[in-house]
């Protein structure tokens, strides 16, 4: 989810709602007038991912139509290129071979603001004027976006100063629980994981600067967390190496409570046994739709076990819907999803 500046509405600019995908096909695909972007957020939330799942779907290749570039691994010399003497004995430049010269993409400047200041200044030219001296035009195509931590977030950023700051656009990045979850879904991320999150929605970023160890919850640590248990490694420590000891014994806990399920392929048969306890219920959500997503067939009896919770409970089978349509399968040509609808319709709004 972004957000541009504090008091627009998430996924916003001005008065019109668009997506970061939107922003790059208006500016790339649409050669409208290029506006140099600025994502701010925390570490760990996929910054450089979120554009590059952007530029992919808009069709671009992303080897050929995303360049990401550290500014803080080069000196300003590299940036702007090495000298050469010209046929005519004048001096000119040769820009660096990350740099662009045809067709349409993203240049992202990952990090930008732990680039020491002599590299911020010689970017000035090339945010805002789309150029590096005589020697190098950005082409029409290609749009920039940079990112970086806040101060507060200990990155050791060096101040950016302000006619840098003033050539961009300045959005917030924040993580979205439900975002995430279709990237999730599709990247066949652990189900238990996404069952965790839907059960506790603030783990998946916390953050604290004055508390944080080295590993905490982020979108990308609980990435990680699905690699370990692929391998084996689901011990409370090996998790808690990747999103710290309190998340860690938070879903250790969770997964414990799967002894409780009922049995998923007989709900999968349509016999509904709807458990009582709002974990339980989670984790047999999650479960369900693990082993449905990849059998269409089953999509009826999804929505079947759906429309059987029901008050207090009854919250939990909107993201049970909205979660199946996210991982794919075809609940919506059901007749029980009319059902559903015509149910629930107050609660989806």
């Amino acid at each position: 989810m972004i957000e541009r500046s504090k008091h627009i509405p998430s996924k916003t600019v001005g008065e019109m709602k668009i997506t970061l995908k939107e922003l790059i096909r208006l500016y790339t695909l649409k050669n409208h007038k290029p506006c140099s972007t600025f994502m701010w957020g925390g570490p760990g939330i996929g910054k450089s991912a979120i554009v590059r799942q952007a530029v992919e779907e808009l069709g671009m290749d992303p080897e050929e139509s995303f360049i990401d570039q550290r500014l803080q691994q080069i000196d300003p010399v590299d940036l702007r290129g090495l000298p050469r003497i010209n046929e005519s004995g004048s001096f000119e430049y040769c820009p660096p071979e990350f740099l662009p010269t045809e067709g349409r993409g993203v240049l992202f400047l990952d990090e930008l603001n732990l680039a020491p200041q002599q590299v911020q200044a010689a970017a000035y030219e090339l945010v805002f004027d789309r150029k590096l001296g005589s020697g190098y035009r950005l082409p029409d195509g290609w749009m920039v976006i940079a990112a970086g931590n806040r101060s507060g977030d200990r990155a050791f950023v060096n101040p950016m100063s302000s006619p840098l700051a003033n050539r961009f656009i300045h959005w917030q990045v924040v993580p979205d629980l439900d975002d995430w979850k279709e990237w999730a879904y599709e990247e066949g991320i652990n189900s238990d994981i996404i069952g965790f999150l839907n059960y506790r929605h603030g783990m998946l970023y916390r953050f604290d600067p004055e508390r944080s160890g080295h590993a905490f919850p982020t979108p990308r640590t609980w990435e990680r967390v699905s690699d370990l248990m692929e391998i084996g490694m689901d011990k409370q420590e090996d998790i808690a190496s990747a999103v710290g000891m309190g998340a860690a014994a938070e879903f250790v806990a969770f997964l414990n409570v799967r002894e409780e399920l009922p049995d998923v392929e007989k709900i999968l048969e349509g016999e509904f046994e709807v458990p009582r306890e709002p974990d339980v219920l989670n984790a047999t959500i999650s479960s369900i739709i693990d082993k449905a997503k990849n059998r269409p067939e089953l999509a009826e009896n999804v929505v079947g076990f759906a429309n059987e919770i029901s008050d207090p409970l009854a919250e939990f089978s909107v993201v049970m819907v909205k979660d199946a349509i996210k991982a794919g399968i075809p609940v919506q040509q059901t007749s029980e999803y009319k059902d559903f609808v015509a149910d629930r319709g107050d609660l989806i709004l």
